[in-house]
């Protein structure tokens, strides 16, 4: 479980690919500077960071897909979308109770995982699209599907650097699936919620000093200073320890470094799951020794965890405006002293 996390939790802060410039035409939509895409009525032409994808327009309004990966899930069940899904990856990893129905009744077909795909299964399925993260050692499955006509399109959304801009991928599958004004209406509510809740939390006298992630054997890798992590610690109003850096990808450092840096600490944030706080000091004692650890507040994100599946990570990825909230909540208790948190859950 602990190293299950780490990868799934790499997703959102390990980000290890530089920002690409994307060709941009008339009129295009343009989500960030990976994605962009354009549809003139006779051509949908979408470009996600080195690939592109151009199919006549007619096929708009996907009926049948497969995901080989459950952190798009969360676009589907916001958009009323999950009836559109026939095949899916490691369903293990799905929160949704609903799609996990779906999957053991086999209405979504379990098409395997990462360490192998059911191509035959997947073929047969004769999907619209397949929805997936690009893996180089994967080409020769894209390949054979691609011979069989089926769309891939490939959307790193765990890449992007700002919360909103992969909440809004929601516009790209309102083009996709027929639904643009579901989605237009699902963005602007997601975005007048963060913004909102931004202000609110900018009035906050108090800036907290923050520290995330945890040692991964003999290293801590802290999320960059530009890194999707980094604007939620400022968008919430907060002081993270490595504010001031300018990398986008994650920083690997001792637990020295980390333990002078964090001095000031009041809260400590995105650990993995643990039972109590000793659970904690029997993966590494050294954290005892920490201010953080010893006076502060520390924040596990499972509070909506099913076996091996952490909505956070679904749900999470779209709904910038609940996750932030649940930051704001943690540094800034006094703006809603009533309200429980959403994705995380205090370690005592």
């Amino acid at each position: 479980m602990k190293a299950l996390f780490f990868i799934l939790f790499s997703f959102f802060c390990l980000t290890s690919c530089k920002k690409k410039e994307i060709p941009t035409a008339e009129n295009a939509v343009i989500i960030s500077e990976r994605l962009s895409y354009k549809n003139d009525g006779k051509q949908f032409v979408m470009k996600s960071g080195k690939f592109e994808n151009s199919f006549n327009s007619s096929k708009l309004g996907l009926k049948k897909v497969v995901l080989l990966n459950s952190s798009l899930l969360g676009f589907f069940t916001e958009l009323n979308l999950v009836d559109r899904i026939v095949g899916l990856s490691s369903p293990e990893y799905v929160f949704d109770e609903n799609i996990r129905k779906a999957v053991a009744s086999n209405k979504i077909a379990n098409i395997g995982n990462e360490q192998k795909y059911d191509v035959e299964r997947i073929l047969s399925l004769k999907p619209d699209a397949i929805f997936t993260n690009y893996v180089p050692s994967f080409e020769n499955t894209y390949e054979i599907l691609r011979k069989a006509n089926i769309q891939i399109i490939f959307l790193d959304e765990y890449l992007e650097l700002t919360p909103l801009n992969k909440s809004k991928y929601l516009l790209l599958f309102g083009e996709l699936f027929g639904v643009k004004d579901l989605a237009e209406q699902k963005y602007k509510s997601i975005e007048t919620g963060y913004q909102y809740l931004k202000q609110l939390a900018s009035k906050s006298a108090e800036k907290p000093v923050v520290l995330c992630n945890e040692m991964y054997g003999s290293q801590w890798f802290l999320p960059g200073g530009k890194s999707a992590a980094a604007n939620y610690f400022r968008d919430a109003n907060a002081n993270y320890i490595l504010a001031e850096n300018t990398e986008i990808n994650a920083i690997p450092l001792s637990f020295e470094e980390v333990y002078k840096k964090s001095e000031n600490a009041k809260y400590w944030v995105n650990i993995g799951t643990y039972q109590t706080k000793q659970a904690m000091l029997n993966i590494n004692a050294n954290y005892s020794k920490m201010k953080v650890f010893q006076n502060g507040k520390l924040y596990m994100i499972n509070n909506r965890e099913v076996g091996m599946a952490n909505d956070y990570f679904q749900s999470g990825a779209v709904r910038a405006d609940l996750v932030l909230k649940d930051y704001i909540k943690i540094f800034h208790p006094e703006l809603f002293p009533k309200e429980n948190l959403y994705y995380l859950k205090e370690l005592k």
